[in-house]
């Protein structure tokens, strides 16, 4: 069984995918390799495969697979990574014969295993990869996503080209027009257009790429740097990304410390807030004066009223509005410029 620990996804994410062939399969290797701990990743286009061990799951196997051995679990996975590594990258330096991998698989896209034969301290060493069908997310995340972004920058690459020829055309054309001629007639070119060298490109390279296998899965030295720049292109923004969500930066704190000089203005004028009436001289504090006078000479729960809380079960609450007008002081008109 696969253990639920293996390579943080960034660092599983910046290694490349390896072109690899055991027992005569075509497949696409992505492995780590910790101190005690492996994380592998196989393809073959039909399906992706994964297996993840832990110090402990890699000690319970090894004992089951080699019970004449009795050695501490890092001589163990040190001689694993040893003779397997290469097998993994693509490397075909096995002639001296020492590890001996096998790979069997169902054709109905289940389970795959790698058996491993090699020698340790003089004596037969077993080890068995049970790699299991990979999650949707973890596929998606691991090849899907980085291939369709591959793909978008090396189409922006060859627009940017198509662009360049389509100059170098035209500088052609103006030394022409000024009398310049070519010294070899060999080096002469056609005008370049993009629409029909696009499609004898297809017709012509697309035959070849998918007529063999090994060509379809196969990433040279090229496009393994490309996809490597990219996962750690977008790595490090993600990083960033994290780093300015736990960690605002000066304009988020100077936002922050205006935010918490603002006045509340929600509050009520008998708490102390500020009034958004204007102070008024002379008059205006005298009518303020003689109201409070009056406001003190009604109930108590008539004056809640009247300052904005509503008490229905006041008796004052159910008067009949034509005395409460009649009880009400007649208000002042200010006088000014304008009557």
């Amino acid at each position: 069984m696969a253990s639920g620990c293996g390579a943080p996804a960034e660092v599983l994410l910046e290694r490349p995918w390896l072109p690899v062939c055991i027992s005569d399969c075509q497949l696409l290797a992505k492995t780590w390799f910790g101190e005690t701990a492996y994380h592998i990743l196989l393809t073959d286009m039909h399906c992706v495969w994964e297996e993840r061990m832990d110090s402990a799951a890699i000690q319970r196997r090894s004992q089951e697979l080699n019970r004449r051995l009795r050695a501490p679990v890092k001589a163990f996975f040190s001689h694993l990574c040893e003779v397997v590594q290469p097998c993994l990258s693509g490397c075909d330096d096995q002639s001296d014969g020492e590890a001996q991998v096998t790979l069997m698989h169902r054709e109905d896209g289940g389970d795959i295993s790698m058996r491993l034969k090699s020698e340790l301290a003089g004596l037969p060493f077993y080890w068995e990869f049970h790699c299991s069908p990979a999650p949707v997310g973890l596929v998606c995340g691991q090849l899907v996503r980085p291939l369709l972004l591959t793909s978008r920058l090396l189409q922006r690459q060859v627009e940017q080209l198509a662009n360049l020829l389509v100059r170098k055309d035209a500088e052609i054309q103006d030394y022409r027009e000024n009398g310049a001629t070519l010294s070899r007639e060999r080096l002469q070119t056609e005008v370049f257009e993009e629409q029909t060298y696009r499609e004898d490109f297809i017709a012509k390279a697309l035959p070849q790429v998918c007529s063999g296998q090994q060509e379809g899965l196969g990433f040279d030295a090229d496009l393994r740097d490309l996809y490597t720049a990219i996962v750690t292109h977008g790595n490090a923004l993600s990083h960033k990304r994290k780093l300015s969500e736990t960690h605002p930066g000066p304009e988020d704190d100077q936002t922050a410390a205006a935010t918490a000089e603002e006045p509340d203005l929600t509050s009520t004028p008998g708490d102390g807030a500020v009034s958004g009436q204007p102070d008024g001289d002379g008059e205006g504090d005298d009518e303020g004066d003689a109201g409070e006078a009056k406001m003190a000479d009604r109930p108590a729960e008539q004056r809640q009223v009247l300052k904005g809380v509503e008490i229905n079960s006041s008796p004052a609450a159910t008067e009949d509005p034509a005395e409460r007008s009649a009880s009400r002081p007649k208000k002042k008109k200010a006088m000014g410029l304008f009557r």
